[in-house]
């Protein structure tokens, strides 16, 4: 092992720093057969959308058109578009002109307007978002300035309560305690849908549930306060859904409560993206159902959020992001994964390769869980190569009750049977918890490991390697015995060490 020295450190920043401008300045390249359809922030939906001059102007209009297989949609650099796509099979979504990448931002307005507050609180400084207003996972404020710690009771028996105390009722003014706290108050419609074996009633949020946004903000009208900002409100921006073929180049994602790229289904085939920025994502509730598994004591109300920057939730082939700059999401930078219900998933040909992902909880996640009789589903020929991951768990989705879980590669520890399976000439640079949490049922299906470098500070955790079908593999101790605990039990043929003391 080699001590990791302030010039070395500085070396990692530059390299990471080079990554992130070589991303963002990336040039349009993507080929495009078919028709190609222009949006401006100038433009009319009126229009044809064929050229610069007639370019269309919404996202809605983007959504709604019944395009051909080889068109291709291409948004303005420099300009910022609201709300969300609904991806057509086969077709490209990328950017022309110069400057910036485009933006495309999930709520449709900046709520750094004063007449949007009022106050609520006095006492407390407590504001109250005069606009109804989807789930938010926090609030961006001044463009990553700041952000807003999300207070989120359970509920149980008919009422909001402390997740620290069922007994307790959950009041806005006596919890709200820090500056910048949020709540987000949704009690409009109801589910007794079962989940983990209970049945009641919990407020059923939904991407189409809009409820009462409370935020603190002791300097005054937060409208007033700030430049900015931005809600990270429950949508996803693309909607691949289980589309083939979709590509995404040179898209600037921010500010997407739920996953900014969201794929699933049976088998989504050809979903690629590429030179695109990803940040500030998830972090909303997915749902008050059932007990909570990760909570540390128990057998409480669970409020489970989510939210990845590109997902594919069940089976797929020739899948790739690649070259993207990832930050500073509520949980995955990027994944593939599937719970499969007893039925048959095949996960193949899938790329993670030279991307920048700096803050997320989890760098690159993946699994596959297999139950329901299911023993057929299986991985193959995953490659995660050239990555520089760094700081898992040290960003914003720690505001997450189970802190134990970061990880730069995150398996989990499902049965996760692959093949042809290779992680290397990586970078992973410092984890909260674990570096890697690599488990599969069967020691074989553990992904090859070389040429990595590892960066950690000593006495942190490497993290998990290996089979669990006779017991789950000891969380390894980035300590003085690292290199040898990362060659022998991690298999990693000439990896790089550097420790921090």
């Amino acid at each position: 092992m080699i001590r990791a020295d302030r010039e070395f450190l500085c070396k990692i920043d530059l390299l990471a720093e080079k990554r992130k401008k070589e991303i963002l300045n990336s040039s349009d390249t993507v080929s495009i057969t078919g028709t190609i359809y222009y949006v401006s922030k100038n433009g009319s939906d009126e229009n044809d959308g064929k050229s610069p001059e007639s370019a269309w102007k919404t996202l809605e209009k983007v959504s709604s058109f019944p395009f051909e297989k080889g068109d291709g949609v291409l948004f303005k650099r420099g300009d910022t578009f609201r709300g969300f796509v609904e991806t057509k099979p086969f077709v490209t979504y990328a950017a022309y002109g110069s400057g910036k990448k485009p933006q495309l931002f999930s709520w449709n307005k900046n709520l750094a307007d004063e007449s949007l507050w009022s106050l609520f609180d006095k006492d407390h400084n407590i504001w109250k978002l005069k606009e109804k207003i989807p789930d938010c996972g926090t609030l961006v404020i001044n463009d990553g300035e700041k952000y807003c710690r999300k207070l989120i009771p359970s509920y149980i028996n008919g009422r909001f309560v402390c997740r620290d105390d069922e007994n307790k009722a959950f009041e806005i003014s006596n919890e709200m305690t820090n500056d910048l706290d949020i709540f987000c108050k949704y009690d409009e419609t109801f589910t007794n849908r079962e989940s983990k074996n209970q049945t009641f009633p919990v407020p059923d949020v939904n991407e189409n549930s809009f409820g009462d946004l409370f935020l603190k903000c002791d300097e005054g009208n937060p409208g007033k306060v700030f430049s900015s900002i931005e809600p990270v409100v429950k949508r996803s921006m693309f909607y691949v859904r289980e589309n083939p073929g979709v590509h995404i180049d040179n898209i600037c994602i921010k500010y997407v409560g739920i996953h900014s790229v969201a794929a699933g289904g049976h088998s989504v085939k050809g979903l690629k993206v590429t030179n695109c920025e990803i940040g500030w994502g998830g972090g909303t509730i997915q749902h008050y159902l059932g007990t909570d598994p990760n909570y540390p004591q128990g057998k409480r109300g669970t409020v489970t959020r989510f939210g990845n920057g590109v997902e594919i939730y069940g089976g797929c082939d020739d899948y790739e992001v690649s070259n993207c700059y990832i930050y500073q999401i509520y949980d995955a930078g990027m994944t593939h994964q599937i719970t499969t219900n007893g039925n048959r998933y095949e996960m193949k040909n899938i790329k993670y390769k030279n991307n920048l992902v700096e803050y997320c909880v989890y760098s690159i996640e993946y699994f596959l869980e297999k139950n329901g009789n299911d023993t057929c589903s299986f991985m193959d020929n995953i490659e995660i190569c050239g990555n520089i991951l760094r700081f898992s768990g040290y960003g914003w989705g720690q505001q997450r009750h189970n802190t134990d879980t970061p990880a730069h590669i995150k398996g989990w520890s499902y049965e996760n049977t692959a093949s042809n399976f290779y992680v290397h000439d990586n970078i992973f640079d410092r984890a909260a918890f674990r570096m890697l949490h690599l488990v599969a049922k069967k020691d074989i299906s553990c992904p090859k490991m070389y040429n990595n470098t590892y960066v950690q500070i000593l006495g942190g955790k490497i993290g998990q390697y290996g089979g669990n079908e006779n017991g789950e593999p000891e969380i390894q101790i980035f300590d003085q015995n690292a290199e040898e605990k990362i060659k022998n039990i991690f298999k990693e043929e000439n990896p790089k060490i550097y420790f921090i003391e």
